[in-house]
């Protein structure tokens, strides 16, 4: 289901007048009946006495602390209900890149623990996706582009021997998906593959390669162990994030999956 973006209805010069005349007078408020005696607030304010502007300083200072909280508050809601970073961007005048830095745990992977979720959540069933991917980077970038089409559990491990772990533990989840890179250590893409797809238990699970090789070795020694698509990792980062959605888009959009039993 399509995104809907936010309308505001002003442009952004009109919105920051809106937004400086109610938090001036809100700070004026606070300060008379916080800081200082109203009576002597009523006075004309002295170029040789500072207290009304330190007072109200003061207060803005806290204001400011006030609304960065809420901001956090505020960017949790909106990636529970299914934005990405994209759109919580948007909403906060800066490019996705810039809400991530502020707001790095909305959407939360480890590289360590196989078993880690995300920090969103939404009541309708999410997707599971397991991500079997070493580098950090590519896997941030997955994990956005997926986060964009919806709320999605993303378990991440760094190889083939956490990945095993991860789907014959017994209180695993079973992905909807695995999205499998090619090189990684103790156990690369390629043997992982091969294991999955001779697995009873888990060979209907669909897995797409996606990875920087396209080698018409690697790619035909993927189909021929079977894996369900092969992608490459575009050089380019927005075709990346569209590959990315492309496999989302068809996987966990479009094709029919299995019951859970």
């Amino acid at each position: 289901m399509a995104r809907k973006n936010f309308v505001v209805r002003t442009n952004p010069p009109e919105t920051a007048a809106v937004a400086d005349a109610a938090v001036d007078e809100l700070a004026q408020r606070l300060v008379l009946q916080l800081l200082v005696e109203p009576s002597h607030l009523a006075r004309p304010p002295s170029g040789a006495d500072p207290t009304r502007a330190l007072a109200l300083l003061h207060v803005l200072t806290h204001l400011q602390r006030a609304a960065e909280r809420l901001q956090r508050d505020a960017a949790v809601k909106a990636a529970r209900a299914g934005a990405g970073y994209p759109q919580i961007g948007e909403a906060c005048d800066m490019t996705r890149q810039g809400a991530r830095r502020r707001w790095p745990g909305l959407f939360h992977h480890s590289n360590e623990a196989p078993t880690e979720h995300p920090t969103m959540t939404t009541p309708a069933r999410l997707f599971d996706v397991l991500l079997v991917e070493d580098d950090a980077a590519d896997a941030m970038l997955i994990e956005e582009a997926l986060s964009e089409r919806g709320a999605r559990n993303l378990i991440q491990v760094t190889d083939g021997v956490a990945a095993l772990e991860y789907l014959r533990a017994p209180d695993s989840a079973r992905p909807d998906l695995i999205v499998l890179d090619l090189n990684m250590p103790r156990m690369n893409g390629r043997d992982l593959l091969r294991v999955l797809k001779a697995d009873e238990d888990l060979q209907t699970i669909p897995v797409v390669v996606l990875t920087t090789s396209s080698a018409p070795d690697d790619v035909a020694d993927a189909y021929n162990s079977h894996a369900n698509a092969y992608v490459t990792k575009p050089v380019n980062l927005a075709e990346f994030e569209q590959a990315v959605q492309s496999i989302d888009t068809f996987y966990l959009g479009t094709s029919v999956r299995l019951p859970r039993t």
